[in-house]
């Protein structure tokens, strides 16, 4: 198998999860230690799906660090991951998690998400979707006990499990949001991977979520948001309404954070232009 053969699968990074692992918690970010930014490859999916080794080596070249593969990547064969980890080796970087779907977190799927995850030499698998739930907040519960069984098994093989936001789940149901069950239903070194645009589009509190979950937001995924046509997440990184700022002191001094990730879900620009002009901006925020 050759690298630009990989990606084929066009199944869309919500409909994919992962789970947890081992590792103390830490509470905030070693001082002076700069925190690295990467980027959630689902910004650049139509190029990854053409040419994996040509989207990755553009992306290493841009200044981003780290990377975050999506869905497609759990229909890789492990000899294939194991080119894909040379290949970031040869170009000075990193995949610290991936995003999979729930099937990830259950029977066989485990398995596999541990030894694909080895083999690229990550540290999260992370849960990029609930899938499809019981109704109510005790479908949310019982998405917490699967993951907390599956933490054990990512655990053991070295691994941390994690979960990644979207709109569902901080939106209140029965006067709670499902984002506080996971929160609390699962291990204290299970990573709660915060999607800043979505909580912010549902007017949720991004620098108090930091805050209440410390040692527990090890990544987050650096999206921005605007109310108005044409805007939405089409803003760039720094064009939205989060308070950037506000929300990097959450996260370096209190929420665990390890490593930034940008995403983008499409702009005004081609998605290397739209990539390249995050990372400007990010640079330009963050100091």
């Amino acid at each position: 198998m050759v690298l630009d053969m990989a990606s084929r699968s066009s199944i869309s990074r919500r409909s994919f999860l992962a789970a947890t692992a081992a590792a103390p918690l830490v509470n905030a970010a070693p001082q002076g230690r700069r925190i690295p930014v990467g980027l959630e490859l689902y910004s650049v999916r139509e190029q990854l799906a053409k040419d994996l080794k040509g989207t990755v080596t553009a992306v290493a070249k841009m200044g981003y660090e780290v990377v975050e593969f999506f869905a497609p990547y759990f229909a890789w064969t492990t000899d294939y991951a194991r080119e894909v980890k040379k290949l970031m080796d040869d170009l000075g970087i990193r995949s610290n998690s991936t995003h999979n779907s729930a099937s990830a977190f259950v029977g066989d799927g485990i398995a596999k998400a541990i030894e694909l995850n080895h083999a690229l030499g990550t540290k999260y698998v992370v849960m990029a979707s609930a899938g499809r739930l019981d109704p109510g907040l005790d479908g949310w519960k019982k998405l917490g006990d699967t993951i907390t069984q599956a933490c054990e098994k990512f655990r053991a093989a070295g691994l941390r499990g994690g979960y990644h936001n979207h709109q569902a789940e901080f939106t209140p149901l029965e006067g709670k949001r499902p984002i506080e069950v996971i929160a609390a239903t699962t291990p204290k070194d299970f990573m709660l991977q915060l999607d800043v645009g979505t909580c912010v589009e549902k007017q949720s509190d991004p620098v108090a979520w930091i805050k209440a979950n410390p040692g527990r937001i090890n990544s987050m995924h650096c999206k921005d948001w605007a109310p108005g046509e044409g805007k939405g997440y089409q803003v760039l990184f720094g064009e939205g309404v989060a308070p950037w700022k506000e929300i990097f002191q959450a996260a370096e001094s209190g929420g665990g954070l390890e490593y930034y990730l940008i995403e983008q879900e499409g702009s005004r620009f081609p998605p290397f232009e739209t990539a390249e002009k995050c990372l400007a901006n990010f640079k330009a925020t963050h100091g």
